[in-house]
């Protein structure tokens, strides 16, 4: 079973977006971005991979001990071919 990255902040200003924070969006890939860098600059596409932004969901709290969000930001580029 694949697992959702909840990554912890916004990769374009680093605000920070906890498992559940409403503003958190992100793509196919799982690229996190908040919903001002979304909604502004990047007009609801990923500038990583093109794809569109979506809200994040959250991961019930019931499953967060077995499935702990990142700790860590990540940061990343997806290959283009």
């Amino acid at each position: 079973m694949a697992i959702l990255d909840i990554r912890p902040e916004c990769e374009r200003c680093g605000k920070e977006l906890p498992n559940g924070a409403p503003d958190a969006r992100i793509c196919t890939f799982e690229c996190t971005f908040c919903a001002t860098c979304t909604d502004g600059e990047l007009a609801g596409v990923c500038p990583n991979c093109g794809g569109n932004l979506v809200h994040r969901p959250t991961r019930p709290e019931q499953l967060l001990k077995k499935y702990p969000v990142k700790a860590a930001p990540q940061h990343h580029s997806v290959a283009h071919d």
